[in-house]
């Protein structure tokens, strides 16, 4: 368990499972939407984008949380774990209305430079909309995994303690 992914809809817990992860058990922490987003909320070229992500999934040892579909080819067959937060449209939205309340107008720390939170009403519809356009994909994507990569798919954030203590106990212990 080297390289675990956190996927699931924007407003699931992502970053924060990958954040506690990582630290618990001593990987290297990637947030995604860091890597993409340069200041100001500016998107780089897609085959630059694209470069960046085969880059850091290529690296040893990972935690590494964000959908991005259009790099689950090049993320998802370097995992030996995936996460996948399936977690309902209303309750993502909740966390993300509460998360844009308690940080408006600052910078968090798993977003690009200069990417100031703020409410976007796109933003939302793509949150309602995530179960319709991206589950399926996800579905289809999650189940060509290979036999010796490990699925856990939460449905609810009251599932992450026992995934957490799962992961945990079956993890090798660290060289000193």
């Amino acid at each position: 368990m080297r390289r675990i992914l956190v996927i699931g809809s924007p407003g699931a817990g992502k970053s924060t499972l990958a954040r506690r992860l990582a630290q618990r058990l001593g990987l290297p922490l990637i947030h995604l939407d860091r890597e993409y987003f340069g200041p100001g909320w500016t998107m780089p070229p897609r085959d630059e984008w694209r470069e960046k992500v085969k880059g850091l999934a290529a690296r040893p040892e990972w935690v590494m949380d964000g959908n991005y579909a259009s790099t689950f080819d090049l993320r998802v067959p370097r995992a030996t774990v995936v996460i996948w937060l399936d977690v309902g449209r209303w309750r993502c939205l909740a966390s993300v209305t509460w998360r844009v309340l308690k940080n408006y107008g600052r910078v968090r720390d798993d977003l690009g430079p200069d990417c100031i939170e703020k409410f976007d009403w796109s933003f939302m519809r793509w949150i309602w909309k995530y179960q319709k356009d991206m589950r399926p994909k996800t579905t289809r994507m999650l189940a060509r995994l290979r036999p010796d990569q490990q699925l856990f798919v939460l449905r609810s954030r009251s599932q992450i303690p026992s995934l957490e203590e799962t992961l945990l106990s079956s993890a090798p212990a660290k060289a000193a």
